[in-house]
């Protein structure tokens, strides 16, 4: 990074990721968020058989009979949902909401668990508490009086399967399938993408097959903040001396370098591992021209020698790879790397560590899918496994990495607005019920109907739907004309104060939490990124007497809002195993559920093509021809830059722990545009101009001002600036069109306005 002027809160990170400086920023988040002597119960009891499944990401655990297993960011999902700090009753009385959201998202969540159901007063322009019963009545009074076509119910990928089975089935017995959900913002690409290639929208890999692979290829994610657990993996393969080869735009020190808090002789010596054995800085947006690339030298090189490419596999398993080959052939070298932004010797590098594999693993985050074309990157990436016959064999697969812990669990028991007739009909003869056929909203689609003033109700089970989203300025407004919004949360955040006609918000337990009913303790599960799902139970003190469950407050709503139902929705609270065997009768892959959760570690999802079986429409697996390679050329002809919207390491989605990003040498602040020096110069930029940031699409002229751009290894014609500030520069309308996943990853922007920071 260059010294040319100071910035303040800008100077660089030496050190490696993990080791004492993740000790160090946890212990100052156990101080500053919970009681000295709760702390330990809370971080021991954190991903054991016995306790509770991190509230962070999704990555499984290795051994179920370990003691505690560091993660910093772990840590402080733990410590900012077990925090001592409240919302009370007075500070909410003497607050005005038109106060609070002066206030930035970090200190709204900073203020602590909220405590009691809360209602806002317009006359006050407070939030008031009120009973359980006066909320569900509420509730049930408008969602009688509104067609069920004009109602939005969100869920969050904290939501246990038990809540989300739950929710689903009171929705559908309400009258729709609008199933807005976190997974269309980060993997939708995924669940729409795969069943396309493999049958099944799912990873295929086991964290055994980390153990006995020959090669990891990393696209497009940052494990060291967005799923942490997962560098210990990394950090156990690069020490055998596993080839992992990263592809990302921008240099990511946990990909680098990590010293294992759990490595007593690497902290004792202040030693550290390198993660990548090669790292390519691919342009944002330049993800598909890179696979294809790769998949043309594979190609290529099987041309020559004709044991390159798995023929037996790709001919008794596959369709469609005479049109993917032909395909490669006509797509020119010189385009691919234009629009890549890597040379063809790297590629071709990349494509022998391949050939030279005899099991691949590839893993990708949300670079990868938040792209206008991120159903054809991941498509890609799974004709590039197949060539090679990279499925159904030990070492060797595809893994997408989910972010919150069970955002796939969510899909897998029924939060979707496409669900299938087969789980309908299911649904139907279990519980007596006439579910609804037609389609409904997923989060883009469901935003638009609230802007359009067809949509009149939001109810949201966790998340903060309207600051995830893009385009803010449309949004925000939009929320405020409902008629009804009503969010199930543990902290206050920004979209619970876009007040609505009517807005309550219902406080739940966490998952650090007791969840006591008539019956005794209770566990939830979830499921994890590799298809394990495994129990989950709180052991710490509820933050108030007043909070419920999310399934005791989902049963509430139904029961305000369906009071001729056949279904007893409070029977289903008492015991959640009862829920656990209503998931068993009518989802596959759940038999023996509630007897299978009780063995350490639970229990696997049937992945058919870890058995080389593809639940296509054609029994094959398909390889599938994308013709395009960049997104849009020809704004970045005209000069335009690809914005990268990114988490700091104090940050999980929206929720900010801190103001650091420490890895990145940012402390205190978060107003700052990353930029590739060689960039900064064709633009006559100096480290520490201040500039404004404006969308360059032809529909689309949104500004983010007074941004700070500072020196970075980032790709060329790539900026990056921070998630969900950043939101503002992207369209709603700016997203996969298969899938619907917003381009968080690649908007085109242009820099006005040179400033020169002060001093």
């Amino acid at each position: 990074m260059s010294n040319k002027r100071h910035v303040p809160g800008i100077h660089p990170y030496n050190g490696p990721a993990g080791g004492w400086g993740a000790l160090k920023a946890t212990a100052i988040a156990v101080k500053n968020q919970m009681d000295t002597l709760v702390a330990p119960k809370a971080l021991l009891n954190t991903n054991q058989p016995d306790g509770f499944d991190c509230p962070g990401c999704a990555w499984p655990d290795k051994d179920h009979h370990s003691t505690f297993q560091f993660c910093e960011n772990g840590a402080k999902a733990v410590t900012w949902e077990a925090t001592s700090r409240r919302v009370t009753a007075d500070f909410l009385s003497k607050t005005p909401v038109s106060t609070l959201l002066t206030r930035s998202d970090y200190e709204l969540e900073g203020y602590g668990r909220l405590t009691q159901p809360l209602r806002y007063h317009a006359a006050t322009d407070t939030l008031q508490p009120l009973s359980w019963e006066e909320a569900f009545g509420i509730i049930g009074q408008t969602l009688q009086r509104l067609p069920p076509k004009a109602v939005e119910f969100y869920t969050s990928g904290r939501t246990s399967n038990e809540a989300a089975y739950l929710y689903q089935l009171m929705v559908r017995e309400y009258g729709c399938n609008n199933f807005p959900d976190c997974s269309n913002m980060c993997h939708e690409a995924t669940s729409v993408g795969l069943p396309q290639s493999i049958g099944i929208g799912k990873g295929t890999v086991s964290l055994d097959d980390f153990d006995k692979t020959e090669l990891i290829i990393s696209i497009g994610h940052n494990p060291g903040t967005n799923h942490p657990r997962m560098m210990g993996t990394l950090h156990e393969a690069a020490r055998r001396n596993v080839p992992i080869i990263v592809l990302n735009p921008m240099k990511e020190r946990a990909l680098e370098r990590f010293a294992d808090p759990q490595n007593p002789i690497e902290m004792a010596t202040y030693q550290s591992t390198d993660i990548a054995s090669s790292y390519y800085q691919v342009k944002a947006g330049g993800d598909a021209a890179a696979l294809k690339g790769i998949a043309k030298a594979v190609l290529e090189a099987d041309e020559k020698s004709q044991d390159v490419l798995d023929h037996q596999f790709i001919e008794d398993h596959t369709l469609g790879f005479a049109e993917f080959a032909d395909d490669l052939r006509a797509t020119s070298w010189e385009a691919i790397e234009q629009a890549s932004g890597l040379p063809r010797e790297s590629l071709t590098r990349v494509a022998e560590h391949y050939a030279n594999s005899q099991a691949t693993i590839i893993t990708y985050g949300m670079g990868i899918t938040q792209h206008q074309h991120g159903t054809e990157n991941v498509q890609l990436i799974a004709s590039l496994l197949l060539m090679r016959g990279n499925f159904g064999k030990a070492g060797a697969g595809i893994c997408p990495l989910r972010g919150h812990s069970n955002v796939q669990g969510n899909r897998t028991v029924g939060i979707s607005e496409k669900p299938t007739e087969r789980f309908l009909q299911a649904l139907d003869q279990h519980f007596g019920i006439n579910s609804p056929r037609e389609h409904g909203h997923d989060a883009g689609a469901a935003m638009e109907a609230i802007i359009r003033g067809e949509s009149k109700a939001l109810i949201c089970l966790g998340g903060n739907f309207a600051v995830a989203l893009p385009d803010p300025e449309r949004c925000f407004p939009a929320l405020k004309e409902l008629e009804l919004s009503v969010h199930i949360a543990t902290k206050l955040n920004r979209s619970h104060l876009l007040i609505a006609k009517e807005t309550l918000i219902l406080p739940c337990l966490g998952r650090t939490e007791i969840d006591q009913q008539s019956t005794g303790k209770q566990s939830i599960t979830v499921e994890d990124s590799m298809s394990m799902v495994h129990a989950s139970a709180g052991k710490l003190k509820p933050a108030s007497p007043s909070l419920r469950s999310e399934i005791a407050i989902v049963a509430g709503i139904a029961q305000a809002t369906l009071p001729n139902s056949p279904i007893d929705y409070l029977h289903y609270v008492e015991d959640y195993g009862r829920i656990r065997d209503a998931i068993e009768a009518t989802l596959p892959g759940f038999n023996d559920y509630n007897e299978r959760i009780q063995h350490p570690g639970g229990f696997r999802m049937p992945l058919p093509p870890t058995q080389r079986q593809w639940p296509t429409p054609s029994g094959r697996a398909h390889f599938l021809v994308y013709q395009g390679l960049n997104e849009d050329d020809a704004l970045t002809a005209q000069g335009a830059l690809r914005l990268i919207t990114l988490r700091s390491h104090d940050q999980y989605n929206t929720t900010l722990y801190g103001l650091d990003d420490r890895y990145r040498g940012v402390f205190g602040r978060r107003d700052v545009l990353f930029m590739n020096p060689d960039d900064m110069r064709a633009q006559g930029l100096e480290h520490g101009d201040v500039v404004d940031i404006v969308t360059a699409l032809p529909d689309s002229d949104s500004t983010m001002k007074n941004i700070t751009v500072i020196e970075y290894a980032i790709a060329r014609g790539s900026v990056g600036a921070y998630y969900p500030e950043a939101n503002i520069l992207i369209p709603l309308s700016y997203r996969d069109q298969q899938s619907g996943t917003p381009a968080y990853k690649s908007v085109p922007v242009k820099l006005l306005s040179k400033v020169q920071e002060p001093a």
